[in-house]
């Protein structure tokens, strides 16, 4: 589970506890079709839609809108809140919430370029979707500021509320692991360009060459996850032989990620080279981890240096870096580890997050509908050329929800 499918699910599991009723849509995963039932009966439909490429959909808008509409209607929904700008089930599901005149809260957890043929295409939808959206809720300010360029919305139709972890379930070891002849330094993420697994491959010969303080300290790697880019951390490992130094342990489920990984290492490795927030530095901090982390995106704003150190993406600089943290774990120069959990509870907790969240959901429930027209005419103005074919899409997808009406 990602960290916005972690996301959704503790929100949904806050806003259960505070008395709210949510309903989760997603597309088929595997056999997995239909409605399911999760945690404090949290209800799932897994819309009967395939995934193309790497769990992603195709934008079909037109497919997936009766299985939108009859969900929003037959739950008597309130209120539609979508997910990540890489989600066109989630852009889709917001059309339609606006289609039936509900208010929308769209949440952006990624960073975006501008240049890239990629970026302009992502940014050009993201406007339309964000055009009728009555809020949006980014996870840090500079995410926030990447949202408003990208999407040309209003920067008070905007809040920053950040993710959070569970402290209790990311806890330290009780006996403080003591450093004999090995640091372990792991890694977790999805092994993919934006990741920075191309300096990773760079950096994790050049520090296992290396014997660290008097006692001959060597370093060894563990890193989970899977991805396009794993076949390059493989070629390095059987390039250098480093086969009983750097152990893959593939894709983990999130609740194996303490266990298997984090609690194994003494430092936390990140070479995001674009991050909006980065949920697994806050998550090795809980475990009491030494973070070297890429200062790239949102992820200064997470932890305070007293428990990251920061680098710029560069093989150099991250090997610096990792040899300063491996010398400070060494010589015992770092905060206690229940030092890190306590502040990451304190910091970064659900119950707040569902609770912030909860405040712009009746700030935009007690707001008024734009009408119909104005809706047209927002998808009309978001663009020279797109923006009149949009406006005439959103035409007739509200014509087709008239249509499903009468049949039902």
């Amino acid at each position: 589970m990602g960290g916005v499918e972690s996301h959704i699910f503790q929100v949904s599991q806050c806003l259960i506890e505070r008395g709210h009723r949510v309903v989760v849509v997603t597309h088929a995963y595997g056999d997995r079709v239909g409605v399911r039932y999760m945690t404090n009966m949290l209800k799932v439909f897994y819309l009967p839609i395939i995934p193309f490429y790497n769990k992603s959909v195709l934008p079909t808008i037109v497919c997936s809108l009766p299985y939108l509409r009859h969900i929003l209607v037959k739950e008597k929904v309130d209120l539609v809140h979508g997910h990540s700008a890489f989600s066109s089930l989630a852009h889709e599901a917001l059309m339609v919430g606006t289609l039936l005149n509900l208010p929308t809260v769209f949440t952006d957890h990624s960073l975006f370029g501008f240049s890239d043929a990629s970026a302009i295409v992502t940014n050009t939808f993201l406007k339309f979707s964000l055009a009728n959206t009555s809020h949006t809720i980014c996870v840090s300010h500079t995410g926030k500021e990447n949202t408003v360029l990208r999407g040309s919305v209003m920067p008070e139709k905007v809040s920053v509320i950040p993710n959070a972890v569970d402290s209790v379930a990311f806890r330290p070891l009780k006996v403080r692991k003591s450093i004999h002849r090995v640091v372990t330094v792991v890694l977790g993420s999805r092994l993919v360009y934006r990741k920075g697994v191309d300096l990773v491959v760079g950096v994790v010969p050049a520090i296992c060459r290396k014997r660290f303080g008097e006692g001959r300290v060597r370093v060894d790697f563990i890193v989970a996850g899977d991805g396009p880019k794993r076949i390059l951390l493989e070629e390095m490992i059987e390039k250098h032989n480093l086969q009983s130094r750097v152990i893959m342990l593939g894709e983990l489920q999130h609740n194996e990620v303490r266990d298997k990984l984090l609690v194994k290492g003494d430092i936390f490795l990140n070479t995001s080279l674009t991050e909006a927030f980065c949920m697994a530095i806050v998550e090795a901090a809980s475990c009491g981890l030494s973070v070297v982390s890429t200062a790239v995106g949102g992820i200064p704003e997470v932890l305070p240096e007293k428990y990251i150190y920061f680098v710029q993406p560069s093989v150099g600089s991250i090997q610096a870096g990792l040899e300063k943290a491996v010398l400070d774990v060494i010589t015992g120069d770092r905060p206690d580890p229940w030092e890190g959990n306590m502040f990451v509870s304190a910091a970064y907790n659900w119950r707040d997050v569902a609770a912030r969240t909860e405040a712009v959901y009746q700030a935009v429930l007690g707001r008024e509908r734009p009408s119909l027209a104005t809706r047209v005419r927002n998808m009309w103005e978001g663009s020279t050329m797109a923006g009149p074919i949009m406006a005439m899409l959103y035409l007739f997808c509200h014509y087709f929800i008239l249509i499903l009406d009468c049949f039902s």
